[in-house]
């Protein structure tokens, strides 16, 4: 049930935990068909801290008031003269088609940039999420490639269409 507050964008705080935990377990049949078979630990408030503590994953949260309602994540942070990272996302069953998604990587891609230095961004979808695929495009990535057998998801490996957004075309700056 959605709250009557606006929904914000951020990145996430050791707060979270409790209501990430929350989000995946209401959504967990919704998200089943795009996302790895998780560990029952995978689903506690202390599983949850540990990813928003740790230092090799940004994560971004929307939030409806209290509730946490799209998560997005950056993993695979490579600085140097690469300057990339990986993008993961999800948005909450009673949120899918309000534009919640492209909002949420839209912010990401603004900090991936300005807070983190980064010059391009990937992500991968399965070859039938068209709704992913979408959201990628509105967001200005594009498709670069197929990869077979890419990611094992809800149990088997599966092709994926890999997408990247670049950034900006500045030398490497100095930033975290």
């Amino acid at each position: 049930m959605a709250h009557d507050s606006p929904i914000t964008v951020s990145p996430a705080t050791p707060d979270d935990a409790e209501r990430v935990v929350e989000a995946l377990l209401r959504n967990r049949d919704h998200m089943r068909p795009w996302g790895p078979v998780r560990p029952a630990d995978f689903y506690t408030a202390r599983a949850q801290a540990k990813r928003i503590a740790d230092p090799s994953v940004r994560l971004w949260h929307a939030r409806d008031g209290d509730r946490v309602v799209a998560q997005a994540t950056l993993s695979t942070i490579v600085l140097g003269p690469f300057r990339s990272a990986s993008l993961g996302y999800w948005v909450d069953a009673e949120y899918t088609g309000r534009g919640l998604a492209t909002r949420t990587v839209e912010e990401v891609c603004r900090g991936a940039r300005e807070d983190l230095g980064l010059h391009r961004l990937e992500a991968g979808t399965l070859l039938h999420n068209t709704a992913s695929q979408r959201v990628l495009r509105k967001c200005g990535f594009e498709l670069i490639g197929t990869a077979p057998h890419y990611l094992h998801i809800n149990g088997a490996w599966c092709d994926h269409h890999l997408f990247q957004r670049i950034l900006h075309d500045g030398p490497p700056n100095t930033a975290p």
